[in-house]
């Protein structure tokens, strides 16, 4: 008699621990970014409502360009004004030092005929040295950043009284102006998009996929949590998309234009500076934790000195560049420039106890208000409710970090 083997199915083996599932990795990065996301997230709706209720105008080709050539000094003021919130301080007088810039080089290049070259040279170096003189103050004398700052709104905003004596002074040389109003030229076979520019978005592209799969092997290599393989390529695949909407977007007008480059540029490298460098790291910690950052090694009054010298010089470049796109130099000049780089940081994702936020962040904040600004502008909205608006988009935006601070330490 022979008799059936019962097959009975063993159990599926439990999940390891220590793997988290792939919800729960997502939610890991959205809530270590969530400042950031919800700002990338506003902004695609601020952009889609504006585009609806505009008629299509926010998007076409020549409004977009006009949106990077009229914010593109904001965006430059916001990158240093991001990294000095970062380090503790703030910096009240911006907008005065772009308008002092401004007329400085105006007298050098339309009273003393000096070349524009020459002289963009000599005004960065004069951002250098006025901000080395409020860094001193703040750093190696103890005066509050506040106090000096707005002792510097006042100085600098006199000295362009003087320097223009009331009086504007126009027009700039063309070569100069172009740095600002300037695009690429066209190169290459004719097509129905601007080559170089087409070029440029293609190896944005490349390099922006190879630096988050960098990012992914250094994680993993350290044995830290990596989303699994399909979000990374969703992640890329939603960057590659965007960067190409945007870059043939500027192709089928004229292209780049000048401004943006300097713009990319100055990305490229903060970003690099904050996030690799050994001067990156102390910035964020002296922001964090002053006391403990000096206990560690970290060369506090080196380094507040350094990080104001180095507002200095892009309050300079975006007086420069402000002064090519009005094509003169004018007494008012940079009103509220400074408000406007500080919502972009705090927008961006800045805290005012310092210590957070990145460069990215301060580059998005910087379009949100730019494309708010343009389109309230495009749907007939008034200046006096726009500054409203903008207001309680800061207020909104501080808020919402206060409370995910709160969320976080309960």
């Amino acid at each position: 008699m022979s008799t059936a083997t019962e097959k009975t199915e063993s159990p599926a083996p439990p999940p390891a621990e220590g793997s988290p599932s792939v919800g729960t990795l997502l939610l890991e990065s959205m809530r270590s970014n969530m400042r950031q996301y919800g700002m990338l997230v506003a902004l695609a709706l601020i952009i889609v409502i504006f585009q609806i209720w505009s008629d299509n105008i926010l998007l076409r080709p020549l409004n977009v360009t006009n949106l990077v050539q009229q914010n593109g000094y904001i965006l430059i003021l916001a990158i240093g004004m991001m990294i000095v919130i970062i380090a503790g301080h703030i910096d009240l007088s911006v907008g005065s030092l772009v308008a002092f810039i401004g007329a400085a080089a105006g007298v050098m290049m339309i009273k003393h005929d000096m070349p524009w070259g020459l002289a963009v040279v000599l005004c960065l170096l004069l951002g250098a040295v006025a901000g080395a003189w409020q860094g001193f103050w703040i750093s190696y004398i103890g005066i509050p950043s506040f106090i000096v700052t707005l002792a510097g709104m006042l100085a600098f905003r006199g000295g362009t009284q003087i320097l223009l004596d009331g009086q504007s002074l126009s027009p700039f040389p063309d070569g100069f102006e172009k740095m600002s109003t300037g695009f690429i030229p066209e190169m290459g076979p004719y097509t129905q998009y601007h080559n170089p520019t087409m070029v440029i978005g293609l190896v944005v592209c490349a390099a922006a996929v190879w630096q988050e799969w960098r990012s992914r092997q250094q994680r993993a290599a350290y044995e830290l949590d990596v989303v699994p393989l399909g979000l990374f390529f969703v992640k890329c695949a939603a960057i590659v998309v965007a960067v190409m909407a945007f870059t043939m977007t500027l192709s089928s007008w004229h292209g780049a234009p000048y401004g943006l480059l300097v713009l990319a540029v100055l990305f490229v490298l903060f970003s690099f500076v904050m996030r690799n460098t050994v001067v990156g790291r102390h910035v964020y910690a002296l922001g964090g934790n002053q006391p403990a950052a000096k206990l560690s090694g970290v060369r506090d009054k080196r380094i507040t000195f350094m990080v104001f010298v180095n507002m200095g010089v892009l309050a300079a470049l975006a007086g420069l560049v402000f002064a090519a796109r009005l094509g003169s130099a004018t007494p008012s000049a940079g009103l509220n420039f400074e408000l406007e780089a500080i919502a972009a940081a705090f927008i961006g994702g800045a805290s005012a106890s310092g210590g957070v936020g990145t460069v990215l962040g301060a580059i998005i904040g910087g379009l949100v208000l730019g494309v708010l600004n343009n389109g309230m502008s495009l749907v007939g909205i008034g200046t006096d409710y726009q500054q409203v608006i903008k207001g309680l988009v800061l207020l909104a935006a501080v808020g919402f970090d206060v409370w995910n601070k709160r969320k976080v330490g309960s």
